[in-house]
């Protein structure tokens, strides 16, 4: 076949380091970007299996987030703007360590085992984050496509989160949106200004957000999108990519981990200040108080804000829409005692990834997940959407009822529901401070976070560890769980949970207590059981005190 050889001709310009083997994980592939050449072309040519498979478009985007600038990577996108699913995963690892001879035996293998049409048309939409080396990767991806014949649409520079949505919206012809940079913006920010005519008497002040881009492509694209806001959010945009290094120092993974303030970023007290990962799919808020101490607003704080104003909206309008919000093991113990004791909202949890989440967020009328990193996004279902849209176009209903139902149509349209989009996360948040009329302070004062601790055991194997309830519980080596339980009930307020990392030979421990002092405590109690336990390497964990 033709197709094949254009494939062994291209390929030869791509060839895989000999013996290299790479796994594609929750967040696709990522490494250093010298080794990854013959992932994108590769990846190309599997984006156009999955196009012909499912008769419709593929996304790839080339991204490695927050990882360092030296680094990239690339993730699929299927038709609704999701994740790929798992057997395509489990395709995309066999394709990217076949050795070079062994390239066509592994794609006619997924041909056969997938049944797919060949002749049939494939189409795949490509985009790239600000990293040096995206490229020359991205266009990795594109030989890759006309490789095997399919049609591809290059968006050049874009967020993760925009590219998902161009997905979604070529596949659904339009009913989603527009499927250009621009129709996002005008979807977004339209959405926005109707949501803030509802805030009362806002100054200027109050429209003043401060915003780490993380030097990266979000903050290309908060500057493009600026124009459109017309005037109702000022932003001073920082780190916006034309001095400083790429995540460095900057971004929502170094303010969460770091719990301090981008470098760079000029912060008065009191004023709201968010940052964005290097390709704009999470979102963390924080502020300085007066004594000048930094106070962080992470996802847990950001579900509950949405989900208390989505709430407060369907009891206006008087809709029986069952509203959840979806966590993992990880939400502060606080926010998961609030949402369930005082907002009697619905908590579900899952496991650990984003897609662990998104799926469960989906079994809602409207399910609302965040990952406590930031990471998170609302998803309605088809009937909740519908019901909306017939109160607000009803003319019998009453005014309250009424003006409910417009407002949740237009927080609608603010979502990003593809994926967790800190563009659209941030739109979101700051008309529903508007709206209520909020300080970051009083968002920052719904709940206390209980003090926790995070630390990290090595192991000879971290498959000796097996949990179970979304990760909760530990169910092997013998006698770990039972410790853990032991060991909490000697703290106040006490929570603790183990679990292996996906990516390396460690063991991650979460623990919470009433005071820092005994989270501190319990989680070095707990990585000793594990480092006896469950066969630690190196010397015996430490106390933190």
């Amino acid at each position: 076949m033709a197709q094949f050889q254009e494939v062994s001709k291209q390929s030869a310009l791509h060839p895989k380091p000999a013996g290299l083997v790479l796994q594609y994980g929750t967040a696709g592939f990522r490494t250093n970007a010298k080794l990854l050449d013959h992932i994108m072309f590769r990846m190309g040519l599997l984006a156009t299996l999955r196009s012909k498979k499912t008769k419709a478009t593929i996304g790839a985007m080339v991204t490695a987030s927050h990882n360092p600038e030296e680094d990239n990577g690339v993730k699929l996108v299927d038709p609704m703007g999701e994740m790929v699913t798992p057997t395509w995963e489990g395709y995309a690892t066999q394709l990217a360590n076949a050795e070079q001879e062994d390239l066509l035996a592994a794609l006619k293998a997924i041909i056969e085992k997938e049944a797919i049409n060949m002749s049939q048309e494939a189409s795949v939409f490509v985009g790239k984050d600000t990293r040096s080396s995206s490229v020359s990767l991205s266009k990795a991806v594109l030989d890759g496509v006309s490789a095997l014949g399919g049609q591809s649409k290059d968006y050049g520079l874009v967020t993760t989160p925009q590219l998902h949505y161009m997905v979604c919206c070529q596949n659904t012809q339009g009913q989603y949106g527009e499927a250009t940079v621009e129709g996002y913006y005008k979807k977004l920010c339209q959405a926005f200004i109707q949501l803030t005519k509802n805030a009362s008497n806002c100054t200027d002040d109050q429209k003043h957000l401060s915003v780490d881009g993380a030097n990266g492509i979000g903050a290309l694209k908060v500057r493009e999108m600026e124009s459109h806001l017309k005037k109702e959010l000022h932003l001073s945009l920082f780190n916006d990519g034309s001095t400083g290094k790429l995540n460095h120092q900057c971004g929502a993974d170094f303010v969460k981990v770091q719990q301090k303030p981008p470098t760079g970023m000029k912060m008065n007290s009191g004023e709201r200040c968010c940052s964005f990962d290097g390709d704009a799919d999470r979102i963390v808020y924080y502020y300085a108080d007066s004594e000048g101490q930094f106070h962080l607003l992470d996802g847990d704080k950001v579900a509950t804000l949405i989900s208390t104003f989505l709430k407060e909206l369907l009891t206006q309008a008087g809709l029986d829409l069952e509203i959840a919000v979806v966590q993992t093991a990880y939400a502060n113990g606080s926010s998961t005692n609030y949402l369930e004791d005082t907002m009697k909202v619905i908590v579900r949890c899952a496991k650990t990834g984003v897609k662990h989440l998104h799926h469960a967020a989906k079994e809602f009328d409207i399910g609302v997940y965040f990952e406590a990193n930031g990471h998170g996004t609302v998803l309605f279902s088809k009937a909740a959407e519908e019901k909306i849209q017939q109160l607000a176009e009803d003319s019998n209903a009453n005014d309250e009822r009424k003006r409910a139902a417009l407002l949740l149509q237009n927080t609608v349209d603010v979502i990003n529901q593809t994926v967790g989009d800190a563009i659209s996360d941030m739109l979101l948040i700051e008309a529903i401070l508007a709206i209520k009329g909020m300080t970051i302070q009083q968002w920052h004062s719904i709940y206390k976070d209980l003090p926790n601790r995070q630390l990290k055991v090595k192991v000879s194997d971290r498959r000796v560890i097996d949990t179970t309830d979304e990760e909760r519980r530990a169910v092997s080596p013998a006698g770990l769980q039972e410790a853990v339980d032991t060991l909490v009930k000697k703290y106040s307020q006490g929570r603790s949970f183990v679990r292996p990392s996906g990516t390396e030979d460690v063991v991650r421990v979460y623990a919470e207590a009433e005071t820092q002092e005994s989270a501190d405590a319990l989680a070095h109690e707990v990585s000793l059981a594990v480092y006896r336990l469950a066969g630690g390497v190196g010397g015996e964990p430490k106390p933190l005190h």
